[in-house]
This record gives C-alpha cells, structure tokens and sequence, in this order.
C-alpha cells in the first residue's frame, strides 16, 4: 500500500485530493483556503526546504510524492524532486500546458519584475494578476499609473493602487464587466494554463489590449509528468 504525498494548492490538486485514501497526505503551504471536507489528511506549512521535506517522506513512510503545485512555485517544485530523489521514492508532476497565443493576441513576454515594469511604462490602468507580488510594490508606482491587483490576499486600497481580493474561476461575463467598468489599458498574467482563469485574456483580446505575460520558469525533470488531473488519477494505483 503506497502512501501518497501530495503538494497541492490549485484547483487540479485539490480534484486529485478529493480521490486520495485516509492514509495519504494532502500538504498545503498556507496560502488561501484549506479544504476541511477530504478523506486524506490535510498538512499545512512548509518542510524546511528538501531536506526537511526528504526527512518527512522517510519518517512518514511515504511512497510517491506528487507535486501538483502552480507552474510558477519553482522553488516547491525543485524541493520536491530533490526531496523525493533523495529519499528514492518516484515523483510525479502535474504539468498543466500553457497558454498559447492567438489570433489578434498583443503578448509581450517578460522574464523578471524588472522586466516586467518597463514592459509597463507606456500604460497608465494596468491589472495584475501574478498574485502577492505586486503587494510588495505599491510604493513604486509611477505617477502616471494607477494600479489594480488581483489576488488571493486583502489588503488595504492606497492612493495608488486597487485590491481586489478574488478567487477563481472567472466567467467570461464577470471579466468583461470589470475591465469595462475599470477601464484597463493593460493585462499583467503568469501564464498559469488551465480554464479557470483563461477567460481575462479573451477579454484583452476582445477589448485589443497587450497582454505583458510572465515567461514560465524551468521546472525539474521528475519520473512522470501528467497534463491533467485526470490522466494523473488515471496511473494513480489503485492499491495505493
């Protein structure tokens, strides 16, 4: 009987939590809502870097670790393949695909915040969504911008800027209304994949705005990779 440890934290991850037995451990960071209605145990908080979380895996007798974390949690990811590898247990990885641009797309990739800011100057009403990151901004923003975020976190409007403390998913209608109503000359997005999120930039691709898009950082190579929740639980064992 394998023991599953599963970092998770998406939408994706909490869909393969929801298949887990009573023996197998679903480990969240903090961050958001922590679901109180699984069969698993639900750990949360970090493990002290790999070597804490190989530490975990050998005294909790765990047997595949499965990183189901955001395409941008890079450090979590590496730690888990570390973790895994050196605990010599298989580690597999939910891979959501990326996002590809289309017809009558303005994307404008970036690798850094640097970047990213000088990607933004020609605008003046950008909206981001790379989550907590902009927070640590807000006290940099040019005086010809005035800046909306969106993310889990609340806080505080300033005089500058906008919190908007929302969680996915996001209907198309509710997206066209709030750029509408907001008047964004400008989208700023990970490149997250998946549905629940996709529908702001066909939005921007209605209402013709750049997209200034946050190239995805380089994961590790695990034993398996998957492209769905679906086709993980699908190799999932039974027995397990």
């Amino acid at each position: 009987m394998t023991r599953v440890l599963l970092l998770g934290g998406t939408g994706d991850a909490l869909r393969i939590a929801r298949q887990l037995a009573a023996h197998d451990v679903y480990s969240l960071a903090g961050l958001g809502k922590v679901p109180d209605d699984l069969c698993c145990a639900v750990r949360v908080g970090g493990f002290g870097g790999s070597e804490g979380m190989q530490r975990y895996i050998e005294q909790e007798a765990i047997g595949l670790v499965i990183d189901a974390t955001h395409p941008y949690a890079a450090q979590i990811s590496a730690n888990a393949a570390q973790a895994a590898r050196s605990a010599r247990v298989p580690c597999w990885a939910l891979r959501r695909p990326a996002w590809q641009p289309q017809a009558g797309d303005d994307w404008r990739m970036v690798a850094d915040w640097d970047e990213l800011t000088a990607a933004l100057a020609p605008f003046a009403r950008p909206l981001f969504t790379l989550g907590r990151e902009p927070l640590a901004h807000l006290d940099e923003i040019p005086a010809h911008q005035f800046w909306f975020v969106r993310c889990l976190d609340s806080h505080a409007d300033t005089a500058r800027a906008r919190i908007l403390a929302a969680r996915g998913p996001f209907t198309l209608e509710g997206e066209r209304a709030l750029f509408a109503l907001q008047r964004f000359d400008v989208l700023v997005s990970k490149n997250s994949g998946g549905s629940a999120t996709e529908a702001k930039l066909e939005v921007a691709r209605e209402r013709r705005l750049p997209v200034v898009m946050l190239r995805r950082p380089s994961l590790p190579a695990v034993d398996r990779e998957f492209d769905s929740a679906a086709s993980l639980l699908e190799a999932l064992p039974r027995s397990h």
